[in-house]
């Protein structure tokens, strides 16, 4: 059987079994803010676990594909130095929400493995749980009762909580669970050991393949376990996994899943796959990664420096920097595996073959980027070796920056006979994780438990204010301070999602008023944002949204739909949603185009935008419209969302959309409509920023309101008139200031020069100077070229603002990276900036923190030649 056969006879054997199947979930969730990234089967079923929202089907199967390369599960620097831990992944899974339990569960599993798909019965252990007195649970002896009837009671297995108890987090559903593996070693091998002794011990060739979780407790956050009121099945099955034991292979990377895209890799590098350990290693981790960033990419996350975008760009570029040091990749090559990836799994995932174009044009851009970057690192750290200076600092430096994985700084050490500090770099990741966790850090109580009454209960379509019970509350507290997050019932209050900001309003109870500051979701529950909450006590309450604040998101947000129609009508139908933030203040619309728009374009979108708001076109709301109806009527989905089998739609004239936001009743009451600029945000991915209706007024009134200050000022002259003599005149002032400022730079180029301080064998020059920016960087440029040993630093004060200027001459630039030291000397004049090795520069709104800057310098320079 190939990989597509055995992922189809999985979901085909279940559906026999009376489940109904369901499509992957995105790789991102976006209406789960605790996930950066699906990595577990169950995520997109998190809140009926829960008990927060009801199963529409009470027996489903699904391939969920899931990626694993953050927080505790974070398989990274794993993958492809062995042959079976990968960052995406497919888990099959089969789910029972109050409907069958451990009996089923197990039979079925037996049946599917043994009768199926043919595995040796003789090669399988089972693991149950063994109990924990902490908890007051004994032995899993059901689960073991049941697995009896299938195989020898010498391969049933205990377990204990780490490996056979799951559980969702710190708090939530959890229960024990019974996992199956495989003994894949040769019929020596497994003569000399028996198997039962290498189950769960990491051996590469005894694998856990499938894994049945029995959801029975409760965690609560004083670690107490409660019954769950309904027991439900989730079981997760790696996919890759399962075809190896079923193909017989001693990889996961020699199966069908891999070997398509290693033999591209092999075609396009002119190397072999099997012949050598460094070129295998680096060709299982491009195959790997390019599935990862490829799923990501389709499922609307795009690599950046923030966030899942920032993990994406990560992973890509961990395969970048394999085929370039190993492979010898000197061009964008994950670029060409991608039609490779999308005929394999493209049936299964139809988002591959829809995305392709995007998917390509992104990585190949991603990969030009990367690799002008790699070149620089590697200089950067084959100086640092040379010269005996390389720290466990450094090697951090190299990770954070250029992408260096902690495994390359160490081979090239190795390759070179240099020792490498790897405790200073962990110290160094840990001192980072650790600002990390305390910028982030959240203390989130139980529910306090009011009335039992469903949570998400959204009456603000159609009301705005509304008597509410309250449901249930619990305190949060972070760097800030303490705040609450409460649950009505119902409630008018908007979350957050699809790109609209939360409402904002009043919550009275009785005759005290409590500000709500957002609303988001949490699955099943729709939390409000408020400092203060008086207690249990409160059952009712009168919900009061900001009206004002919701009318400028329903006309920002229905002003979005008519742009995405306009610029599919001027652009054409390859303009695809690709992102969009929603408030009372302005719209931003991201949407793929692989080129700027033209100023006749960006005016063509606007005048259709205004002709559609002419029209005055009614919103036509359907809702509760079966999926299958929506797509009748040609609704666009936005990008990286998945939808349900009944979806809600809004129609404007020609625009057609599935979307869950706020909308204004009719177009006209959009007038005017502005587009205030348009720029590239990622590869293929141009972004507009917009107004309309009040927000657009109030905008034009204050274009208005300068324009008449202007008028007054020129006292009845032509403003144009005016602003083209005093244009010459600057002009002319511009000039003689130059003049000036060049003599002043000429005559304190000397002074700087002879007031440097030594620093081992490099000079150091730091001044706070009254020069422009232009003339700043033109004398530290002069200097360092004159003077290859000088680091210098000149910072400027120009009305309250703080600027730095600092190079490095060819000498110095063995220990600084000036683009690399200003981010992190930013901090001083509390701002930021980039650069190159030799020159960068920052800007900041504390011109106070130079002095301390300048010392920071010092101290960094010093450390490097110490």
């Amino acid at each position: 059987m190939t990989a597509s056969e055995i992922r189809q006879q999985f979901l085909d054997f279940f559906q026999s079994k009376g489940h109904t199947i369901v499509p992957s979930a995105p790789l991102v969730m976006k209406d789960d803010p605790t996930l950066m990234f699906v990595n577990a089967g169950m995520n997109p079923f998190k809140d009926i676990f829960t008990g927060a929202k009801a199963a529409q089907h009470q027996r489903i199967a699904d391939s969920q594909k899931c990626l694993r390369v953050s927080g505790k599960h974070n398989d990274l620097e794993e993958v492809g130095i062995d042959t079976y831990h990968h960052t995406l992944f497919e888990m099959l899974g089969n789910w029972s929400f109050g409907d069958y339990f451990k009996q089923e569960a197990i039979d079925w599993a037996w049946e599917l493995l043994t009768d199926v798909y043919g595995l040796d019965p003789d090669r399988m252990y089972v693991t149950v749980f063994e109990g924990d007195s902490k908890d007051g649970l004994d032995r899993d002896e059901e689960a073991a009762k049941i697995w009896a009837k299938h195989i020898a009671t010498d391969r049933i297995l205990n377990g204990d909580k780490k490996d056979n108890f799951w559980e969702m987090g710190e708090t939530g559903p959890c229960g024990p669970c019974s996992e199956i593996h495989i003994d894949l070693r040769s019929a020596e091998a497994r003569s000399q050991v028996d198997g039962a002794s290498l189950v769960n011990e990491d051996h590469p060739q005894v694998i856990e393949i499938w894994n049945l979780v029995f959801m029975q407790f409760q965690r609560m956050s004083n670690g107490e376990l409660k019954p769950l009121p309904e027991q439900h099945v989730d079981t997760g099955m790696g996919f890759e996994r399962l075809v190896r034991a079923i193909e017989g292979k001693q990889s996961n990377y020699d199966t069908d899943v891999f070997t398509g895209l290693i033999a591209r890799l092999e075609s396009i590098s002119g190397k072999s796959y099997g012949q050598d350990e460094a070129i295998d290693i680096a060709m299982r981790v491009i195959a790997d990664h390019i599935r990862a960033v490829a799923f990501a990419i389709a499922d609307g996350q795009l690599p950046s420096n923030t966030g899942a975008g920032y993990v994406i760009r990560r992973i890509l570029r961990r395969a970048t920097r394999y085929g370039y040091s190993t492979l010898n990749f000197r061009e964008p090559f994950m670029v060409k595996m991608i039609p490779d990836l999308v005929q394999s799994m493209g049936q299964a995932f139809p988002e591959l073959v829809g995305q392709q174009g995007l998917i390509s044009q992104v990585i190949e851009e991603e990969e030009q980027s990367f690799l002008r970057t790699l070149e620089s690192g590697l200089k950067r750290l084959a100086t640092l070796i040379r010269d005996g200076q390389l720290t466990g600092q450094h090697a951090f430096e190299l990770y954070d920056t250029f992408g260096f994985p902690l495994d390359l700084t160490a081979l090239i050490c190795r390759e070179q006979g240099v020792a490498l500090d790897e405790q200073g770099f962990q110290d160094a990741m840990a001192e980072q994780k650790a600002r990390s966790k305390q910028a982030g850090a959240q203390t989130v109580s139980d529910w306090v438990e009011v009335q039992s009454l469903e949570g998400d209960q959204f009456v603000g379509y159609d009301q705005l204010e509304v008597a509410s019970s309250v449901v249930k509350y619990r305190e949060v507290e972070d760097a800030k301070g303490r705040a609450y997050h409460v649950v009505l019932a119902p409630t008018p209050f908007y979350p957050e999602g699809g790109g609209q900001v939360g409402d904002s309003g009043i919550i009275r109870v009785g005759d005290r008023d409590i500000e709500v500051l957002n609303t988001t979701r949490e699955p099943g529950l729709i939390l409000h944002h408020v400092n203060e909450w008086p207690g249990k006590k409160v059952e009712t309450v009168l919900a009061m949204v900001d009206e004002t604040s919701r009318q400028r998101s329903a006309q920002n947000h229905s002003a979005t739909h008519l742009l995405h129609q306009a610029l599919r009508d001027v652009l054409g139908d390859h303009v695809a949603q690709r992102g969009s933030y929603v408030s009372p203040d302005q719209l931003r619309f991201d949407f793929s185009h692989f080129q700027k728009m033209t100023p006749e374009e960006i005016q063509a979108v606007e005048a259709h935008v205004t002709a559609s708001i002419v029209q005055n076109d009614p919103c036509q709301e359907h809702r509760d419209c079966p999926m299958d109806e929506a797509q009748a009527m040609g609704a666009l989905a936005l990008f990286g969302e998945k939808y349900g089998d009944r979806v809600r739609v809004i129609e404007f004239g020609e625009s057609v959309e599935l979307c869950g936001g706020t909308h204004v009743p009719i177009t006209g009451v959009l007038s005017p409509f502005i587009i205030v600029s348009e720029a590239s945000v990622a590869a293929g991915v141009r972004r507009v920023e917009a107004l309309a209706g009040d927000a657009a007024a109030a905008y034009l009134k204050r274009q208005r309101d300068k324009m008449q200050a202007l008028l007054q000022s020129t006292k009845g002259q032509d403003p144009l008139q005016v602003m083209s003599q005093l244009r010459d005149e600057v002009a002319v002032m511009k000039s003689e200031m130059e003049k000036h400022q060049r003599a002043q730079a000429g005559n304190l180029k000397g002074e700087l020069v002879e007031q440097a301080v030594a620093v081992g064998p490099y000079k150091l020059i730091v001044r706070e100077v009254e020069l422009d920016a232009a003339s700043a960087k033109d004398l530290v440029f002069q200097i360092k070229d004159q003077h290859p040993e000088v680091v210098i630093a000149l910072g400027l004060n120009h009305g309250g603002k703080a600027q730095l200027h600092l190079a490095a001459g060819d000498q110095a630039l063995e220990v600084v990276h000036a683009g690399q030291w200003v981010k992190e000397l930013g901090r001083y004049i509390q701002g930021g900036g980039g650069g190159q090795p030799f020159y960068a520069s920052a800007g900041g709104k504390n011109p106070e923190g130079l002095p301390e800057l300048f010392k920071e310098l010092e101290i960094k320079l010093k450390s490097c030649t110490s």
